[in-house]
């Protein structure tokens, strides 16, 4: 049976943890477990085999780090290749020498880095990392690709699209989310499903991270995001110390109950991660695999998704605000051609400040290098905010290099009826995973009447069938045509909404077009706006710094039904004198020069820090300067309360990773202008020194390089050790730079014993030097019992840590 009927047809078990295994088997401190693969196939054999008795379906290749970036010849390491096709081989025989028939995974695990814009692995280069895994495997015979404990939804990405590129293998994805279902660079647990399902992935879920008891929680919400199979493999429970080993609280007989919710739930797919072994597995077979098997689901509604914010388009109608479009705006054009990308942001939060759902994006402006700006501004719009966009180009180049990068599950503005359009743009979005925007025009135009219309319609969603997009993944513009050439254009928008509404297909309109070259437009675009929400449209481009349409928007809500008990209503009009009309020439300040960015009662300074707007908090501070503001007064006034705001901010996940960097390499960009201007010798240029590093064996050093940055934002001198650092030399730099703090990150159970042994070398020979630790496997409890002096959750509680042992 092939792994998709069987995925469909039957409840299927995964095996347990590999790296916990393989510690039991003589896996060394910092030893790389993929080299077993070689060196010792016969115990990662054995390994296999256990689970294999155990009864499981599906057996993980030991081959989660068996990346190029410390693979190779160039580490004097063995090949990827080699690692993996062992691991495949060596999975394969486990089910052989049981004389049983089951599913080898090829899995693929995290790289380690974080990504650009935020960290310094191109996404490019992470598809080619995955790449050649995923050539390997299949090569190999393996039977789906498994890509498991992503914390970055970015990265989960790169691996899919990896995987499609390369292979026509199933594809499995499960995630890592906090007790919060968040993911690290802040996604939820929705938005992170329905970017996977988009992409094509046969079934999505969990993994790591969490204890069943906890993971549980998040089924739920995924139930509603997704239709296809759902996958749970939970740790077992926290990790602990106990007589020197780590290990897992929950044991082989508590870990069953636990599991059962999940099957009695709807998910289909269960297994371990973590502390669980075979008898874990064992018994969580025994304990579900007579229960009943979910009944498919279809419910899942149509949404699209940034990074960490999902909308869909079942309830109110969905605001697109339209600023982000050059045409008729002289100042947005000007920055767009000067790459001001302040300005752009600008715009972007304007526009969600007053409530827009979803941003448009369009960088058509003639001589400029569409494709490469449209990438920029994507990547940078994804920086300071988690909504949806529009992807809006007719650019064939500038769509996919927009689709490609985009991260999360785009809204795409548009393909049209004409027979050579649906050819270009079909294909990238069903491979990309948009919901598009269909027009309802074709090689004859647009059609004076809404039969025409429709007709267009009926033949743009037939042709995107063809290429696997369903009718639910479609969104149709009527297309606005002005009222002042032809009377009767309203009227035929609003029958296309209605009819296209009856048979469930959803609708999309730029609302202003309907007044183009009358006065007024305000009175003309509100009243249409109203209609055509009643006629059933499910999506508005609008201006929503429009105070006409918003209102019509809210009022539209209360008289709907939709806004019960008309509780936005009366919170929105408690704000009102917050909205004006909308400007009727365009705003002085050539090329989006304008104010430094005031808000609340900071300073400017401190508000383009919270914002993430370089240039502002550049022009802030000269400006500062240039009135004669001491530099130390400008960090300790301005600049540290940014960064503090920041950071309660991240700490009560209201703003989540991305935003944190943008808003730290804001500051970091006052800081250079500054250090200009502060005294040779001050003591603040260099700051505490700490020395940080993630210990021997891993390579893993996204929550490290994080803490680098806002450890240097506030002023420490951070000595960077990298990764893969033995013991004897965190102790060599510690007594080199006199530090009296040491942080230390590992992200795999296979490397604690490793950040043991350092811990335990510096008390020895530094006992008034504190350290703190973080990353993925870590807990307050099971730091101190390893004996460090702090653990730090995230970046911010490690920079609290050290504000406070350096008392500032």
């Amino acid at each position: 049976m092939k792994f998709i009927e069987a995925l469909h047809n039957r409840r299927l078990f995964f095996d347990g943890a590999m790296g916990t295994m393989l510690q039991e088997a003589g896996l060394k401190p910092g030893e790389l477990p993929e080299t077993w693969n070689l060196l010792h196939p016969e115990k990662v054999r054995a390994i296999h085999r256990a689970y294999v008795d155990a009864g499981v379906d599906i057996l993980k290749t030991n081959t989660f780090g068996a990346n190029g970036l410390k693979f190779g010849a160039a580490h004097d390491q063995p090949e990827v290749a080699d690692l993996v096709k062992a691991g495949v081989e060596n999975a394969r025989a486990a089910f052989a020498e049981a004389g049983k028939e089951g599913f080898v995974a090829l899995d693929l695990g995290p790289t380690g880095k974080l990504l650009q814009p935020f960290g310094d692995l191109p996404f490019e280069e992470a598809v080619s990392l995955y790449a050649e895994q995923v050539k390997a495997g299949t090569a190999a015979g393996a039977d789906l690709i498994l890509i498991e404990t992503m914390s970055d939804s970015y990265e989960a990405k790169s691996a899919i699209l990896a995987a499609k590129e390369n292979s026509e293998l199933p594809i499995v994805c499960t995630f890592t989310f906090d007790e919060d279902g968040k993911l690290l660079n802040g996604a939820d647990v929705t938005s992170a499903l329905v970017m996977a399902e988009s992409l094509g992935v046969s079934a999505v879920g969990f993994n790591c991270g969490q204890g069943p008891d906890t993971l549980v929680k998040l089924v739920p919400q995924a139930l509603r995001a997704v239709d296809i199979p759902l996958v749970a493999n939970p740790n077992a429970g926290l990790p602990v110390q106990k007589n020197g080993h780590t290990v897992f609280h929950i044991d082989a007989e508590g870990y069953a109950p636990l599991m059962v919710p999940f099957a009695e739930a709807g998910v289909s797919v269960l297994g371990g991660c973590c502390g669980t072994t075979p008898a874990h597995i064992a018994t969580l077979i025994k304990a579900c695999k007579d229960l009943p098997m979910p009944a498919p689901r279809t419910g899942a509604p149509c949404a699209i998704c940034g990074y960490g914010t999902a909308v869909d388009f079942e309830g109110m109608p969905v605001i697109i605000g339209e600023r982000i479009n050059p045409t008729g705006k002289k100042r947005l054009k000007e920055a767009l051609k000067a790459q001001n990308m302040d300005y752009v942001c600008q715009l972007a939060l304007e526009q969600l400040d007053k409530g827009a759902h979803v941003l448009d994006v369009n960088v058509g402006v003639p001589g400029v290098d569409e494709p490469a700006l449209i990438e920029r501004v994507i990547l940078t719009l994804q920086s300071i905010t988690s909504v949806p966009l529009q992807i809006d180009t007719s650019n064939i180049e500038a769509m996919e290099r927009a689709l490609r990068i985009y991260n999360g599950r785009p809204l795409l503005n548009s393909v049209n009826g004409k027979a050579e359009n649906m050819a270009e743009v079909l294909p990238l979005a069903k491979k990309y995973g948009a919901v598009l925007v269909g027009l309802c025009l074709d090689e004859g135009g647009i059609a004076d009447t809404a039969e025409g219309r429709l007709q267009v319609a009926d033949r743009v969603i037939a042709e995107a069938g063809k290429y696997g997009i369903p009718a639910k993944d479609m969104v149709m513009d009527p297309l606005a045509m002005t009222i002042s050439t032809g009377g009767q254009n309203a009227v035929v928008d609003l029958e296309v909404i209605r009819r296209l509404k009856a048979r469930h297909i959803k609708t999309v309109m730029g609302v202003s077009n309907i007044s183009f070259g009358l006065p007024s437009r305000d009175a003309v675009n509100s009243a249409f706006f109203a209609l055509a929400m009643e006629a059933g449209l499910s999506a508005g481009i609008i201006n929503p710094n429009s105070a006409a349409m918003m209102q019509a928007y809210i009022a539209y809500g209360a008289l709907s039904g939709k806004d019960e008990g008309c509780k936005k209503y009366v919170e929105y009009f408690a704000n009102a004198p917050q909205l004006v009309a909308v400007a009727q020439t365009p705003a002085a300040g050539g090329s989006g020069s304008g104010e430094p960015v005031k808000a609340g009662k900071g300073s400017s300074i401190e508000q383009a820090i919270i914002k993430g707007l370089t240039t502002k908090v550049e022009q802030g501070v000269r400006q500062a300067l240039a009135d004669g503001k001491l530099a130390l007064d400008i960090i300790n006034e301005d600049m540290i309360p940014g960064l503090n705001v920041v950071g309660e901010l991240f700490e009560k996940k209201k703003l989540f990773l991305p935003q944190l960097l943008v808003s730290a390499d804001a500051a970091k960009a006052g800081f250079e202008i500054l250090k200009q201007s502060i005294a040779t010798g001050s003591g603040t240029e260099k700051g505490e020194p700490i020395v940080i590093c993630t210990v021997k064996g891993d390579i893993h050093d996204i929550g490290k390089n994080i803490v680098k940055v806002l450890l240097e934002n506030y002023g420490y001198q951070v000595i960077d050790l990298g990764k893969d650092v033995p013991p004897e030399t965190v102790l060599e730099a510690a007594k080199e730079h006199d530090v009296k703090l040491v942080g230390l990150s590992a992200l795999m159970t296979t490397t604690v014993g490793a950040m043991e042994d350092t811990i335990q070398l510096l008390h020895k020979e530094l006992p008034q030097c504190k350290i703190m630790v973080g990353g993925a496997v870590m807990t307050a409890d099971y730091a101190r019992t390893i004996g460090a002096d702090f653990y730090g959750a995230n970046a911010v509680a490690s920079v609290n840590y050290a504000n406070e042992l350096f008392h500032k």
